[in-house]
Parts: structure tokens; sequence; C-alpha cells
């Protein structure tokens, strides 16, 4: 049986249960976080989340570990067999997290902390989002999934990486940015009710209060030095 390292709070980590749940894996869950010494010895970068396969590999980067699962367990696909229509998912994965998911990522500790980011972060936030918006706009179809008629990797990735675009890019910057990308909220709002990711959601939830201490006592302790 597999071991999912890391905590609910995390877009990825929910990303990779998803997937797990998805696939109807059998795992178990291993509350860490960043910064351990538990983390430190099973992930290189010291970043969740960490799956432990039942060998007893490490693999981190949420990425890998998806197309990892994908590969060991090719039960209900999640990438197309044409090997285009592949690169077409892989594509809209990669620019989801770059353009989307990385700037809005920058707002968290300015969200967190209860202070009003630099106008200067927001502007340059604002330009990276914008060729992300471009992009996906190109690429996605939903139709009724982003990438076409089939259910793919594509659909659970962009819909985590949106759990950020929406907490942190949007609210932040008083945008409501997967409005701009046409057809993305509807798809966004049907993925958000699947029974899997509303049981991803209410872990989330669960876990918000205890995170969110521990964010505190970071902060704490960063202005008491």
């Amino acid at each position: 049986m597999m071991t999912l390292h890391g905590f609910a709070a995390s877009n990825y980590y929910n990303l990779v249960k998803h997937l797990l749940l998805h696939k109807e894996l059998p795992f178990e869950e291993n509350l860490i976080y960043g910064g351990s010494d538990e983390l430190m010895a099973i992930s290189p970068a010291g970043k969740v989340p960490v799956v432990t396969t039942a060998e007893g590999l490490h693999i981190s980067e949420s990425s890998v570990i998806c197309d990892f699962i994908e590969e060991t367990y090719p039960d209900s696909p999640l990438y197309p067999v044409n090997a285009t229509e592949r690169a077409v998912v892989r594509q809209i994965m990669k620019i989801a997290e770059l353009y989307f998911e990385l700037p809005s990522r920058r707002l968290i500790p300015y969200a967190l902390s209860g202070t009003a980011a630099p106008e200067t972060v927001k502007a340059e936030v604002r330009q990276v989002l914008n060729r992300g918006i471009t992009a996906l706009s190109r690429l996605c179809q939903f139709s009724p999934w982003i990438a076409g008629e089939q259910f793919t990797m594509a659909d659970i990735y962009v819909y985590y990486v949106n759990t950020i675009v929406s907490a942190f890019g949007s609210s932040q910057l008083d945008w409501d940015i997967l409005a701009e990308v046409p057809g993305m909220k509807e798809w966004n709002a049907s993925m958000s009710q699947s029974a899997i990711a509303q049981s991803v959601e209410a872990d989330r939830l669960a876990n918000m209060p205890e995170f969110l201490q521990k964010v505190k006592a970071q902060f704490q302790a960063a202005n008491a030095e």
C-alpha cells in the first residue's frame, strides 16, 4: 500500500490524493508539514507531497508522482493514446502551473500575514497571469473536459492549480481570473461537484485551522529574530 505524505491544506497534496481516489487505489495518509526533519528525510527538496511506494521508494514532485501512478496503474487511463493529444494535455498542465499557479503563489505570504502586496508585485503577477490566460484560452476546450471529450490528468491538475488562483490570485488582485478563460469558470464549478472533489475539500477545510496556526507561529518566530 502506498503512503501519501503531506497536509490537506496543500493543493498539490490534494491533487495527488484526488488522483489516487479516482483510480481507486488503496493508500494511507501521513500528516507532515514542510520544514520538518521527517519530511527532509524523504523529500530531496523538503516539499510536500511525497508518496512512499509499497517497496519503500520515496517519490516527490506532484507531476512526477502523477506520471508514476499513471504508468504503474494504467487502468482508467488519464492520458490519451495519441501522442499529439497527450502533448496537448501536458501543455495545459505545464502552462497552468507556470502561468497560473506560480504567480498566484507569490501573493500567499501577503494574504496569510494580512498585509497588502506591493503594487510592483501585483503588476508582475498580473503580467504573468495574462500570459496564462491567453495560452489557456487557446488550448482549453471544455467540451466537456478541459482537453476535449476525455477526462484527463489535466482536469485534475488544473482544478487544484485553480484553488490557489482563486484563493490568492483573484482575491488579492480583486480580479475574477478564471472568468477570463472562456468556459473555465463553469468547468471548474462542475469539477467541484464530484464526490471525490467534495471529499478532498472537506479534508482541506478540516486541516486549515492547524495549518494556519503553524503559519502564524512561523511568522511570529521570523519577526522575533
